[in-house]
């Protein structure tokens, strides 16, 4: 579908660029001249696409392949493979399926396949692959994100939606002509800021900041690193112990109430259940006054500071800015239950530059004035299976199947997974406790992944099917997070014998009779043409007429228009809460929720509240005393080419770099550039040392993403997933709490060198 007559062009999740291609190989890649602040992340792909690590041919694992399925799952990560033909890789995954199917029925096969996957509208690896599993009686599957789990199970409680209110944040150009004053718990990370769902046209993040700023905004970073903002911010710097957000809320909370500063009026309006809260805040019903002292004990800000900054608040166009990463600590509900609250009783929500916003700068696309078309997604079909689990509880199904769990209101009864099929992520990256996880993946009989190079996931596998790059497959990204539609060309052919997601399930669906169901007929062309002839019917009933497909192959992108109107979080509501309700039982926002106390949790009351985490520094012991934040990486999403020069040039002799306070680097006679261990019960891990006083003491900072390369416990590459907890935020929501981690660090003069650069053994 490549126009002949123009540069090659494709899109990621970390923006567009241009393909240079010479003698059938991609030599570069230049940056798309509509980006005002291009990410270098796209850049790492060009010389990994044809590396040693690239998968070229299908491959099984040689003692399944010898013994079958469910022989020596122990050996997954360790054990050699056997290529073969894609005949026989088809001949083996159906006749698995097939067997599973029939012996345990459909629940047994788990299609996890979280991920990020490719920003292509069809070459999307999750859809692909539970479009296939329904046309054969459907799959297991998990809900919710280890992005923002808690908040997408709580928020909805309380204010009726979260991705809704996510998606409509207010923009950048609001905050920057009516914000006076922009307090940031958990900070404004550029590096996330980086990454935008679907495709990025133009990266906005650093330059909403900075007009925001220019205009006289006044930023507060709640943080425990001082980096969680750019200097140029000039940001105030409250350096509170890492999961105390919640305290420290409460404590802002009880100024306000106490000082009558909070707006009653709006509370009164806009808000149920403020008194039963207030009650909580007093301490009459614990008899835990939650003072702005009290805060301070806890969160070690001092309490002077807590309460100017509640009377800053009171008195300025406030925005409470709340990052994702708040929710992946323990009891993550809180926090974001307790920000809206803050926001409530201040009463700027729905005013243009105050109120509440969630993870402003965590993806590109959130504060991104653009309008929202409905384009068309490929097809999933229905899933009769209705089994499923918190996205987070993989470990934990594996190892208990039959078992239950708490979760928003319901008891679940996790599958007995036989087969679990992954497409389109990795949950050696983004899982918690992984040497818990290793052993639970021992468990099923098979384990099915398509990938493109040889990661810690493709290694865990027992048949490996080889996948393409977007850059070797035609496709086209459309995505209402981002406003610049573009054709993502085919640059080369594909590497070795890769085939492309829907080829490789066309194939296999033709074994098991399933081919006209699963492609209707259609090519791939066909596919993507569909897609965007409904994308722009759709766009064209919402007053925005798009080129035509033949028109947008020619000139390679369009951008959509601005709306007409700019971007005010919950302006409707505000205007008029009874012909604009909110979703939630009372059409209000819901302070306090019958609903979650009806639920009955211990850990979860309902109201916002401070539980002690299971791990943070106020209970730190001599073998655990710092709080490590396994923060995401600047050069890489996720473990997406960690293996390529953009994320090598960052490392310390080939580990990730950890950042360490010189105190605690002083007080652990411990040197810059030298290799660290860093553990704790659940594990270990290598990484370079970092010193520098960008964060307080008593916690370091590693970012996650380093493919998981397992010596023991230890992993030898750095992946900070070996030491955090697996365990739920709460029974309400069950998310990840990677956050929440106490470990010790000392020297490792007589490291192994990583192993994960070199293929696994034939």
């Amino acid at each position: 579908m490549t126009d002949q007559n123009r540069d090659l062009l494709t899109n990621s999740h970390w923006g567009a660029y241009w393909v240079d291609v010479a003698d059938g190989r991609v030599t570069g890649l230049r940056d798309f001249e509509q980006d005002p602040d291009p990410s270098p992340i796209g850049h790492g792909i060009v010389d990994v696409l044809d590396d040693p690590l690239r998968i070229t041919r299908p491959a099984v694992r040689k003692s399944w392949l010898e013994h079958g399925p469910g022989a020596r799952g122990d050996l997954r990560g360790s054990d050699g493979f056997v290529s073969v033909s894609w005949d026989e890789a088809e001949r083996l995954v159906a006749a698995e399926l097939d067997r599973v199917r029939a012996a345990h029925g459909n629940q047994a096969i788990f299609a996890g396949s979280y991920g990020w996957a490719s920003a292509g509208r069809f070459h999307h690896a999750q859809s692909q692959l539970k479009r296939f599993l329904n046309c054969i009686g459907g799959f297991s599957h998990s809900v919710n994100t280890y992005s923002y789990a808690a908040a997408e199970v709580v928020v909805p409680h309380v204010i009726g939606d979260f991705l809704g209110h996510l998606e409509r944040a207010t923009s950048w150009e609001v905050l920057a002509e009516s914000c006076t004053l922009f307090v940031a718990f958990g900070g404004l990370p550029l590096s996330n800021g980086q990454i935008g769902q679907g495709g990025t046209g133009a990266h906005v993040q650093r330059g909403g900041m900075l007009a925001a700023r220019a205009k006289g905004a006044r930023f507060v970073n709640i943080s425990p690193m001082r980096s969680d903002a750019l200097d140029a911010l000039d940001a105030d710097w409250l350096a509170l112990r890492p999961s105390t957000d919640a305290a420290l809320m409460l404590g802002l909370a009880h100024v306000l109430l106490t000082e009558g500063l909070h707006d009653r009026a709006f509370l009164d309006r806009y808000t149920v259940g403020f008194d039963r809260f207030a009650a909580y805040l007093r301490g009459e019903t614990d008899g835990t006054p939650k003072t702005a002292d009290w805060a301070a004990a806890i969160c070690e800000i001092p309490a002077d500071r807590l309460r100017a900054l509640a009377r800053d608040m009171a008195t300025s166009r406030t925005m409470i800015g709340i990052s994702y990463s708040l929710t992946r600590q323990d009891h993550g509900e809180q926090p974001y239950w307790a920000a809206i609250t803050l926001a409530a009783m201040l009463g700027q929500i729905g005013l243009p530059g105050g109120g509440f916003g969630f993870g402003y700068s965590a993806m590109n696309n959130n504060g991104l004035e653009r309008r929202y078309l409905p384009y068309a997604a490929f097809p999933q079909g229905q899933n009769p299976v209705k089994s499923y689990i918190p996205v987070a509880r993989i470990a934990d199904m594996l190892e208990n199947p039959g078992g239950t769990v708490d979760y928003n209101g319901r008891r679940l009864t996790y599958p007995d997974v036989k087969v679990v099929w992954w497409a389109g992520g990795n949950p050696f990256h983004h899982h918690q406790d992984l040497n818990r996880l290793r052993r639970a993946w021992a468990r099923p009989d098979t384990v099915i992944v398509n990938e493109w190079c040889w990661n810690s996931l493709a290694r865990h596998a027992d048949i490996v099917l080889p996948c393409t790059t977007a850059l070797e497959r035609s496709d086209i990204a459309m995505s209402r997070k981002d406003p610049f539609i573009t054709v993502m060309d085919r640059a080369i052919a594909p590497v070795g014998e890769a085939r492309d997601d829907h080829a490789i399930f066309r194939g296999i669906a033709a074994r098991m009779g399933v081919e006209e169901a699963f492609t209707e007929g259609r090519s791939p062309e066909d596919w993507v043409r569909w897609l965007y002839d409904v994308s722009r019917q759709a766009a064209s009933r919402g007053g925005v007429e798009l080129p035509g497909f033949d028109d947008l192959q020619k000139r390679g992108w369009v951008r959509v228009p601005d709306p007409a109107k700019r971007t005010i979080l919950m302006e409707r509501f505000r205007a008029d809460p009874d012909a604009h309700p909110l979703k939630t039982p009372s059409g209000r926002i819901e302070i306090f929720s019958d609903t979650v106390a009806g639920f009955g949790y211990d850990d979860c009351p309902g109201h916002p509240a401070w539980l002690e985490p299971l791990e943070w520094l106020g209970n730190a012991k001599a073998d655990a005393p710092l709080h490590m934040i396994s923060t995401q990486p600047k050069t890489k999403l996720h473990s997406q080419m960690d293996h390529g020069p953009v994320s090598k040039a960052t490392r310390i002799k080939g580990r990730e770099p950890v950042t360490m306070h010189p105190v605690d680097a002083a007080a652990r006679g411990l040197s810059e550039g030298q290799i660290v261990r860093i553990f704790n019960a659940r594990g270990a891990c290598l990484a370079g040392l970092r010193i520098s006083d960008v964060l307080r003491p008593g916690v370091i900072q590693i970012a996650t993403g380093a493919w998981y390369d397992p010596d023991g416990d230890t992993c030898l590459h750095g992946n900070p997933n070996t030491l955090t907890p697996d365990k739920g935020t709460s029974k309400l929501a069950q998310g990840p709490i990677a956050h929440s981690c106490l470990v010790q660090v000392e020297a490792a003069p007589d490291a192994p060198a990583p192993r994960i650069g070199t293929p696994p053994p034939g």
